[in-house]
């Protein structure tokens, strides 16, 4: 154990000193920051702009037409022009509109409107407020009283009565509550494990640099092996860390809901034991495949294979939200190499945790985990003293088996 910590400690501090390294781990959060606010900065222009709305009121309503649009980003005026004058009133405007009013928008509840091509595209959906005071109007002329006109004027709704509906929709407050955790295994899982791909170069380059005799004097390949699948860990749980010093700060500031309390719950250490069990299963197939390679640039349609187990999740993407108590999303649960991603998912989006389920697929999972470190010790004991070609899946299949 003693030579493996030590195996560990010299891949982290080689690693905390490759500038390549050092970049991708201010740049991942930067990156992801920089695509949550995007959106943002591209909408602030069209949040800011105000309408000029030009009002030609017939019928003494201003004052309640500006009540109406209170709450909307205009800019009203009155002007005596004609409806007739509303393009040279419009003309040259950054972004305005002519509104006429008189007692014929009353008769056939329609109002005229008129704009340029600097008008905003929202303007002609926004401009319906207004029609709450012409209503009134309209009411007064057929002879209802205020609660008649209250009633008319509420119309008729549909409800549906089955459903609560202030906790449906995609970011309720219940369903938040679900995704965070699962969202932050996600992260620690995906950190650790792109991290721990560089196991896959670290295992090819020692044997390129024809250096692994050497270090295989002082101990054996099973303590060199984990000590490379312990090291890579630990240098993604500090990805994970600066992760979280950089973005967690932004991601409070810009979002309205407690995360820390909807993150720190007890089901958190199921999904983070999850996270690391996927690791271990996938490390040890970076580390093993990775030492049957004599250069990574030359590596074959099989290495090239095991490098794309981490992304078979998504294979199960689609059935998975379309019903995550499906067949699919079952059997998704207990393959090894889709069941982290896809247990993370489930667990997300299911109100109810289907304990036994779960229980299976992370015995699954675990004994997978051991079966797997085995067979990457057997072939990372040969593969590792092998030079000139890459081991084809033949010959790595009679390791296996010797």
């Amino acid at each position: 154990m003693r030579n493996t910590m030590k195996v560990a400690k010299w891949e982290i501090k080689r690693n905390m000193k490759s500038k390549s390294f050092i970049i991708g781990l201010i740049l991942t959060p930067v990156i992801f920051l920089a695509f949550f606010l995007l959106p943002d900065l591209f909408g602030s222009d069209d949040e800011a702009a105000t309408t000029t709305v030009y009002v030609n009121d017939q019928l003494g309503v201003y004052e309640q037409l500006e009540a109406a649009a209170s709450n909307t980003e205009w800019h009203m005026e009155q002007t005596d022009a004609a409806k007739e004058e509303a393009a040279s009133v419009i003309e040259g405007a950054e972004d305005a509109a002519y509104v006429f009013i008189d007692e014929r928008s009353v008769e056939t509840g329609t109002v005229a409107v008129y704009t340029n091509e600097n008008t905003s595209s929202s303007f002609m959906d926004e401009v319906q407020v207004l029609g709450g005071p012409l209503q009134v109007v309209q009411f007064e002329q057929l002879g209802l009283t205020l609660e008649e006109a209250e009633v008319v004027s509420q119309g008729v709704v549909f409800k549906d009565a089955s459903v609560e509906t202030e906790e449906s929709g995609l970011f309720s407050e219940k369903l938040l509550q679900r995704i965070i955790p699962g969202a932050f295994a996600a992260v620690v899982m995906l950190s650790i494990v792109f991290t721990g791909m560089a196991i896959f170069q670290s295992a090819s380059q020692e044997k390129k640099d024809k250096i692994a005799e050497i270090i295989l004097s002082s101990l054996t390949p099973a303590e060199l092996m984990q000590g490379k699948i312990i090291g890579y860990f630990v240098l993604g749980l500090i990805q994970v860390v600066v992760f979280i010093v950089i973005a967690l700060p932004v991601l409070l500031w810009k979002i309205d809901f407690p995360v820390i309390e909807y993150l720190l719950v007890p089901e958190l250490l199921v999904l983070l034991l999850i996270s690391i069990l996927g690791y271990l299963l996938y490390a040890a197939l970076f580390v093993g495949i990775g030492a049957t390679m004599a250069d990574i640039s030359t590596a074959g349609n099989f290495q090239g294979l095991v490098m794309m187990l981490p992304f078979s999740p998504f294979l199960f993407i689609g059935p998975v939200f379309s019903n995550p108590s499906g067949f699919w999303s079952q059997l998704g649960s207990y393959i090894p190499f889709t069941s982290p991603g896809v247990l993370i998912l489930r667990l997300s989006l299911l109100e109810a945790w289907p304990w036994g389920e779960i229980i299976a697929a992370i015995a699954i999972l675990a004994v997978s985990v051991l079966v797997f470190m085995k067979l990457a010790g057997k072939i990372f004991k040969i593969g590792i003293l092998m030079y000139g070609k890459n081991a084809t899946p033949g010959e790595i299949w009679k390791w296996i088996r010797a």
